[in-house]
C-alpha cells in the first residue's frame, strides 16, 4: 500500500474514496490523518486536495461540527436524521451490513460527503467520531416464529454490544463523546389503564425483556461517554412505520381499526423522533432515559378517523383480532396491545414538540411529497 509523508517525517498509507465531481464515477486516493484509515467509501463534490482537507478532524474542524456514526441509517427514521445532519453541515458515517443497500438508499450525488462502512471497519469509522447513533434493529411488526423471535433480540443486543465494544476500545483522544441508543417503549409492557413514564417500572412480556437487555447492553458503555436512551414509540411517517401499511389500505376503502381500537397508541411524527435525536446529540443536559413519543397519545380508532379524514376516505372496516393472530401469532401483540406513554424528561428539559395533535401531524405526513 502507498504511504504518505508528513512534513514531521511521519508516514500513513492511504485509502481509497470515490470522488463524483465528474460524470464518469471514478476511485481515487485521498489522504487520512489516522493512523488506522477507515476502509470507506466517502463521496465528495469536489477537488482531491479539498478532501485531503476535509479528512482532517483536528483544529480545522469547524468546533460546531459534529461527525456522527449511525447504525441503522438505511432505516425509516436513520434516512430522515442522515438528511437532517447533512443539511447542517454535519459530517455522516454510515455503518451498514450491506454497502450495496446503502448506496441505493445514499446515491452519491444526492448525498455528498457521506462515508459508508461495512462491519468489518466500523471501529475505524467510530473512532474520531463525535457521536454515535445506534437505531439497528429486526423489525418486530411480523410473524414471530422462535428464529424471529431470536433475531428480534440478538440483532439489537449483538449490534448495541459490538458499538460497546468498539466505543470502549477507541483511543481517548479519539474516543465518541456521545452515545444514543434506541430502545423501545415496549419496555413498560402494556396497560389499557396505565400512564407511563420514564420512572415507570419494566413490563413482564417478551418485549420489555428484550428492552431490558438492549439497554443494559448500551449502559456498559465507558462511564465518560454521555449515553442518552430513547425509548421509541409508534413513529409515524410516510416513508415506513405503521402508516405505510396503513395508507394504502385506507386509499383503497379498506382502512380501520386493528382489534377492538380500543388500545393505546403512543405515537411521535418521525421529524419530532429525528428533531429530538439531534437534541440528543447536541445538548449536553439530555443523559439517561427519554421517551420518544408524543405528549398527547391516542386511541389507535381516534388515530384510524383522522388518518380516514387527511385521505378523504372512511375508517370503517376494522381488522379482526382472529385475523391477525393468524397472520403475525404472538407477534400480534405488537398491534392489538398498547400503552399510554408521556415524554415527561423531553418536556422537562423543554424539548419543542412541532406536533403534539395527531389529527395535525397525519395532515402534514399526508400532504408531505415522499423523498427518495
Amino acid at each position: 500500500m502507498a504511504q504518505n509523508v508528513h512534513n514531521d517525517g511521519r508516514t500513513q498509507p492511504s485509502y481509497y474514496c470515490l470522488k463524483t465531481s465528474n460524470p464518469g464515477t471514478s476511485i481515487t486516493r485521498a489522504n487520512s490523518i489516522s493512523p488506522f484509515p477507515p476502509k470507506v467509501w466517502r463521496f465528495r463534490r469536489m477537488s482531491t486536495s479539498s478532501v485531503n482537507s476535509s479528512l482532517d478532524s483536528g483544529a480545522s474542524q469547524k468546533a460546531d461540527e459534529m461527525i456522527v456514526a449511525i447504525t441503522g441509517a438505511t432505516g425509516f427514521v436513520g434516512k430522515r436524521l442522515v438528511r437532517r445532519l447533512q443539511a447542517d453541515n454535519h459530517r455522516v458515517r454510515v455503518l451498514t451490513r450491506s454497502r450495496s443497500k446503502a448506496l441505493s438508499i445514499f446515491p452519491v450525488k444526492d448525498y455528498p460527503g457521506l462515508e459508508i462502512a461495512e462491519e468489518p471497519e466500523w471501529g475505524n469509522c467510530i473512532q474520531g467520531s463525535t457521536a454515535v447513533v445506534n437505531l439497528a434493529g429486526t423489525p418486530v411488526s411480523q410473524r414471530w416464529s422462535p428464529e424471529i423471535k431470536k433475531d428480534i433480540k440478538e440483532s439489537r443486543i449483538r449490534v448495541t454490544s459490538k458499538v460497546v465494544d468498539l466505543i470502549n476500545s477507541s483511543q481517548d483522544e479519539l474516543c465518541p463523546k456521545v452515545l444514543i441508543n434506541a430502545t423501545a417503549i415496549g419496555y413498560y409492557g402494556t396497560s389499557e389503564t396505565s400512564v407511563f413514564d420514564e420512572n415507570s417500572p419494566s413490563g413482564n412480556d417478551y418485549l420489555a425483556e428484550v428492552c431490558r437487555e438492549w439497554e443494559a447492553a448500551a449502559l456498559r458503555v465507558n462511564k465518560d461517554v454521555r449515553t442518552v436512551l430513547i425509548r421509541i414509540g409508534i413513529v409515524l411517517g410516510k416513508e415506513g412505520g405503521a402508516l405505510a401499511n396503513m395508507i394504502p389500505m385506507f386509499k383503497m376503502f379498506a382502512g380501520g381499526p386493528m382489534g377492538s381500537g380500543r388500545q393505546w397508541l403512543s405515537w411521535i411524527h418521525v421529524d419530532d423522533m429525528v428533531n429530538l435525536i439531534y437534541e440528543a446529540l447536541s445538548n449536553p443536559a439530555y443523559k439517561g432515559v427519554f421517551n420518544g413519543t408524543a405528549p398527547n397519545p391516542v386511541r389507535l380508532s381516534e388515530l384510524c378517523n383522522h388518518l380516514g379524514s387527511a385521505l378523504g376516505r372512511p375508517s370503517w372496516l376494522p381488522v379482526p383480532e382472529f385475523v391477525l393472530k393468524f397472520v403475525l401469532g404472538e407477534g400480534a401483540c405488537v398491534v392489538l396491545e398498547g400503552q399510554n406513554v408521556i415524554p415527561a424528561r423531553a418536556k422537562e428539559l423543554g424539548f419543542p414538540f412541532k406536533y403534539t395533535d395527531v389529527r395535525e401531524a397525519l395532515r402534514s405526513i399526508i400532504s408531505e411529497k415522499t423523498q427518495a
